[in-house]
């Protein structure tokens, strides 16, 4: 890997043994280690993390055991499909849709390792990359550092450029994946859209060529659907704020989020892999200019993502909900209903709150992918 890259890349397998010492020696391991290797005393787990010598070992040590812990403890059935479009021969830009900061990438990754592929690398917020032992992880379970918009446009084009390169060289010249969110954050209010800007960085380092720009990544558009949307409380309250008041990002509300995310009950969770996006279907938009083509290719995603994605009756129950109607009654029973309506009703202790106006944000939530599919 060119060393212009060290600034945001994972860590290199000779990286591994100082990176599982300090991890192993971290305060916060007896934490980590009561729910990740519940039945493994603290000894047997620290000897466990220095005798890893490989990124390879840590991801099927750790990283695939604790999505294993995730899915006993908080799904209820975790299914995928579409994979069979894959080749293993080949590495891909994987799209996907983002609705849990961590559990969208990490889930992935277990299929692809229980399926015969090799796992992506994926993209990391660098709000995210602060607490050392987040690093640490991160970084050994191949996650790569993606700075947030910020700082002046030549800031913020600079490090679009680094991250499309690095993009780049990590799928056609050291032939692995790598995982993205179709935008930047999470969808918060169900509308699965991708940002156009995201399909302009990956061109930007092939700026002459925008089909070939796109068409040696390999994209491969992901839908993740999860039963009970992840952080779906946080989410409304969030947005909420963002609509009537003024919204501010508390201090490691990150960290909140991803927490709930992981204990939260998310019912089922289904991952499909869509077709991926072949070179004719963007010889079509030869003749756009490169924003009509960067927008054309983000809708193209679009459409693949929200057509695989995966409705659960919690949608459907929303939708006649939201609009006071009965048109899906079939497509869910009471039982179901009843449990819909009484986490809809949790919102009215929130009494500072113009309760009607958050319940219609929590049942948009769930009721726009019945719309968008």
């Amino acid at each position: 890997m060119d060393q212009k890259f060290d600034d945001i890349r994972p860590f290199t397998d000779a990286e591994i043994p100082a990176a599982m010492n300090r991890i192993a020696e971290s305060s916060a391991l007896p934490l980590l280690a009561s729910y990740v290797c519940p039945e493994k005393p603290l000894d047997e787990v620290r000897a466990m993390l220095r005798s890893f010598k490989t990124i390879k070992d840590f991801q099927l040590g750790v990283m695939h055991h604790a999505n294993e812990q995730i899915i006993e403890n908080s799904i209820t059935q975790f299914t995928y499909g579409g994979i069979e479009q894959l080749k293993t021969s080949k590495h891909y830009l994987f799209i996907s849709n983002h609705r849990d900061i961590m559990l969208d990438a990490s889930l992935l990754q277990n299929v692809l390792a229980d399926t015969g592929h090799e796992t992506s690398q994926i993209t990391f917020g660098a709000n995210l990359m602060t607490h050392p032992l987040v690093v640490d992880i991160g970084k050994s379970n191949k996650m790569f550092r993606v700075e947030r918009p910020g700082g002046s446009i030549k800031e913020f084009y600079k490090s679009s450029l680094h991250l499309s390169e690095y993009i780049r060289q990590v799928i056609t010249k050291e032939h692995e994946s790598v995982w993205i969110a179709q935008r930047n954050g999470r969808t918060k209010d169900g509308n699965d859209q991708t940002d156009q800007g995201i399909i302009k960085m990956f061109c930007m380092s092939k700026p002459d060529e925008k089909i070939a720009a796109l068409s040696e990544l390999n994209i491969a558009p992901i839908a993740i659907s999860y039963e009970w949307e992840s952080c779906d409380i946080l989410k409304t309250l969030e947005l909420y704020e963002s609509q009537y008041t003024k919204y501010t990002k508390k201090p490691g509300e990150d960290l909140n989020s991803i927490i709930t995310g992981i204990l939260q009950p998310k019912g089922q969770v289904h991952i499909e892999f869509c077709a991926p996006i072949q070179r004719a279907e963007l010889s079509a938009f030869s003749r756009l200019t490169n924003n009509e083509y960067h927008k054309a290719v983000a809708r193209l995603i679009d459409t693949r993502i929200n057509t695989n994605y995966r409705l659960y009756p919690n949608n459907y129950i929303a939708h006649d909900l939201r609009f006071g109607n009965k048109t899906y009654s079939d497509l869910y029973t009471q039982q179901e209903y009843d449990a819909f309506k009484q986490r809809l009703d949790s919102l009215e202790k929130y009494e500072t709150c113009d309760i009607d106006r958050l319940k219609d944000i929590f049942l948009g939530i769930y009721s726009n992918p019945v719309d968008n599919k």
